[in-house]
């Protein structure tokens, strides 16, 4: 009898995609890199929202996260920008 996990988590699966991506990364200018890293970053933020999904494409949930993750950033950069308009 097993006891335990029978599939990894979404954030082992994330992990395993983010080094597969590895060649790609080491490929990118140098000033790409911390950008390359970040992308990532957003998809681990999400990483519960995405495991709760259980996509059979683990790049699509990633992909989400990191649009849903740079949304925000552009609405906080919008209000900022219209709060300096205004005053």
């Amino acid at each position: 009898m097993s006891v335990g996990r029978t599939n990894p988590t979404y954030r082992d699966t994330l992990t395993a995609l983010e080094q597969r991506w590895g060649a790609y990364r080491r490929g990118l200018r140098a000033d790409d890199q911390p950008h390359f890293d970040r992308l990532f970053g957003h998809a681990r933020a999400h990483a519960d929202a995405s495991g709760l999904l259980n996509h059979p494409r683990p790049l699509v949930p990633a992909l989400m996260s990191i649009v849903l993750e740079q949304e925000r950033q552009i609405a906080a950069l919008e209000a900022r920008l219209a709060a300096l308009e205004d005053g």
